[in-house]
């Protein structure tokens, strides 16, 4: 049997494997429930699901591609990933548990319900749901093109780009629709038992391997390419102190209202979970220095790579130098690592429009059931028109990726300040959006990011907050703002 033929037989087994865990998520339930059951798996998931989820979501196909690409180009400013991770699970020991006490209290599904809900206005939750819809396509197109790139890559061509693209979007689908988040967190398992086997294996293989073990690595490291040990990195990089400082705090920041963090905290069964969890995921990002590491470890090896294939460093390094069955394990946890978080971006979208967009119809207000179906519906439109502009327009979405996380910040003032604070008025909070978002969009297209050599999102986000300030001062929100003020007075961090 060919090299070709053995890796990709075992990743059909490992993607059949993929369906049947999503199908047996929801076995014994009644057809999966309503929307709450569906999207956030009935708010019952034990510590150790919500902890695989988490993880898995934030694990995606950029820690085995783009890891590695940034540590081969720039080196040091890759850590950033590593640093607001950490930082936003700190944040996430405070925030998360406040989301999931509202949320919990009156019924909400998703940032975008707690949004209509706290300014008592439907049509605003509608209004941001279509905005993080634009926000968040990016991040399943990337996540296909992720995989599509690692199944060609570990099946040696055997299976081409684009029926790797389209494979990915199918076994995603498949079990999204039927099981919803408890399939993504049943099938997270799978994944972080990969993962974790994987890149301990890859963390000694390749030193020992390409080298004499990590002194000889480490050593020419040092001597001969120091520049990717200290920011701003190499070749010139615009990613220095002050741009890793202000990423590393915006995305902190952003990450806690990240929708697909949101549906992470509101399926867990307490508080106090969520609690554990951000005390222990900053472990999990252990496993990230792994492939920025062997990105540098692949400028020795396999020197000379530009543009997108320097994202394929950690695996020229793997198809090279194992076995085939090996390389196909190895892909098959990368794939995983596109296919969880995909799953989930999937879901959070489906949830907004089924709960906040769909739910300004009368009939369907009430009615969880048709909530869910449409959401169910959305999933599969949201998935398919990804497929296809990468297909198609592959640049489209790749260029609106460039604001995604930036433009998301954008809405912290919205939700957390909200929350916090009963007299911003509804007037304030859009306004800052709309500041945020179109100063965000300014600097992104037309290259001005880093600004003065900081994250772009955080002059946004300064702007942002201003404007909503001085607005609310102006036009504060009236006495019968709807923020529930007994659940956060009882336990200001949502016990």
């Amino acid at each position: 049997m060919s090299d070709g033929a053995v890796a990709t037989t075992l990743f059909g087994v490992f993607m059949v494997a993929t369906v049947a865990l999503g199908l047996l998520a929801v076995r014994g339930r009644g057809g999966g429930g309503g929307l709450a059951e569906w999207s956030v798996g009935g708010r019952s998931l034990g510590a150790v699901f919500i902890w695989v989820l988490m993880a898995g979501e934030g694990y995606t196909s950029f820690s085995y591609l783009g890891a590695a690409g940034w540590g081969y180009n720039f080196g040091a400013p890759v850590l950033y990933v590593v640093a607001y991770m950490s930082c936003g699970y700190a944040v996430g020991y405070v925030v998360g548990p406040m989301l999931w006490s509202y949320a919990r209290q009156h019924g909400l599904v998703s940032i975008t319900d707690m949004v209509a809900h706290r300014y008592g206005r439907p049509w605003v939750g509608a209004a941001v749901a279509v905005l993080v819809t634009v926000f968040l396509l990016p991040y399943i197109q990337l996540q296909i093109t992720g995989m599509g790139v690692v199944v060609s890559t570990i099946s040696y061509g055997a299976i081409s780009l684009n029926w790797a693209y389209f494979i990915g979007f199918a076994v995603t689908t498949v079990f999204v629709v039927v099981s919803g988040l408890r399939g993504s967190a049943w099938v997270s398992v799978l994944k972080d038992l990969l993962v974790i086997v994987t890149l301990a294996f890859l963390a000694l293989y390749v030193p020992v391997h390409y080298f004499d073990g990590y002194g000889d690595f480490l050593g020419r490291l040092v001597d001969e390419k120091s520049a990717w040990l200290t920011l701003p990195g190499s070749g010139g990089s615009p990613y220095g102190e002050g741009w890793f400082a202000t990423t590393t705090f915006l995305n902190a920041l952003t990450v806690v209202i990240f929708p697909t963090t949101v549906a992470g905290y509101l399926g867990a069964r307490s508080a106090d979970g969520l609690r554990r969890n951000a005390i222990w995921l900053p472990a999990y990002n252990v496993l990230l220095f792994v492939p920025m590491l062997l990105g540098m470890a692949a400028l020795f090896v396999v020197p000379g790579l530009t543009g997108a294939d320097s994202n394929l460093a950690l695996f020229k390094l793997v198809v090279d130098s194992l076995p085939a069955w090996a390389v196909g394990i190895i892909g098959v946890a990368a794939a995983l690592s596109s296919i969880v978080p995909m799953a989930v971006f999937m879901l959070v979208i489906g949830t907004m429009w089924g709960s906040s967009v769909f739910s300004l119809v009368p009939r369907w207000r009430e009615s969880s059931s048709a909530q869910k179906t449409w959401s169910q519906v959305v999933v599969v439109v949201a998935g398919a028109l990804a497929l296809v502009l990468t297909y198609s327009a592959p640049n489209t979405l790749v260029r609106l990726s460039l604001i995604s996380y930036e433009g998301m910040a954008q809405l912290v003032p919205m939700l957390l300040v909200g929350l916090m604070w009963r007299r911003l008025s509804l007037v304030g909070a859009l306004s800052g959006v709309v500041v945020g978002v179109g100063v965000v969009c300014g600097l992104v297209f037309s290259g001005r990011d880093p600004v003065w050599g900081v994250n772009a999102g955080i002059v946004a986000l300064a702007l942002n907050l201003g404007v909503t300030l001085v607005v609310t001062y102006v036009r504060p929100a009236d006495r019968d703002a709807r923020l529930d003020r007994d659940v956060l007075a009882r336990d200001p961090v949502g016990g």
